[in-house]
């Protein structure tokens, strides 16, 4: 394998918790009589809200102001009660153990807080197999802007093309093809209906992208 070492995003690619957020979104649609199709939702995926906000969208359709300090509160119980038992997707130990014994460095870089990633990766017991991890804060802009990419380079020592990135979003791929990058798409059911076009491989799951490294 050509690449010093491979950039993992986390939601969606590593965990399966993307389906929850979008379900609770959804119900909190639905309970106010609209759809949030996942065309539309998906906008938001691997960023934050200003890239694209269900906030602004469901108060345009309703002209609605809402409490969002409650709904928030309770759509992250929804949430958190849904992702119970949940394990890394599948394929996710086998590709981080090749990677290892393979010299391959490893790092996760999301637009996610730290306490949102590092709480998984100590819950699921994986932490130990990433060198680096990089998240919201630790660079000036998220996703889809290069930052955070960049950031993760810079800390390995690494030169941006010397990476491969592992994403499941648009906004991921944008980022990662913006901060020079090879950049390898497994999307999940939520992305698994966008246009991966401009990226440099697709795959259909981490097992079948094991195989190819």
């Amino acid at each position: 394998m050509k690449f010093g070492a491979v950039l993992f995003d986390f939601d969606g690619v590593l965990v399966d918790t993307e389906w929850a957020i979008y379900q609770a979104w959804l119900k909190t649609f639905q309970a106010h009589g609209h759809d949030l199709p996942l065309d539309i939702y998906t906008r938001c995926i691997g960023s934050d809200f200003a890239t694209w906000s269900p906030k602004t969208h469901l108060e345009d359709l309703s002209g609605l102001d809402f409490d969002w300090h409650d709904l928030d509160t309770r759509r992250q119980e929804t949430i958190m009660a849904e992702l119970v038992g949940e394990q890394t997707m599948t394929g996710t130990l086998p590709l981080l153990e090749k990677l290892r014994t393979s010299g391959i460095r490893r790092a996760v870089v999301s637009s996610s807080s730290h306490h949102w990633v590092d709480g998984w990766l100590n819950k699921l017991a994986f932490a130990h197999y990433f060198e680096l991890v990089i998240c919201r804060g630790d660079a000036a802009k998220i996703k889809p802007a290069p930052d955070l990419y960049l950031e993760a380079a810079k800390r390995l020592g690494l030169a941006p093309q010397d990476c491969l990135v592992i994403e499941d979003s648009l906004n991921g791929m944008h980022a990662a093809k913006a901060a020079g990058m090879t950049v390898w798409i497994v999307p999940n059911r939520v992305t698994s209906g966008l246009n991966f076009t401009p990226a440099d491989r697709t795959f259909q799951s981490l097992v079948e992208l094991c195989e190819a490294i």
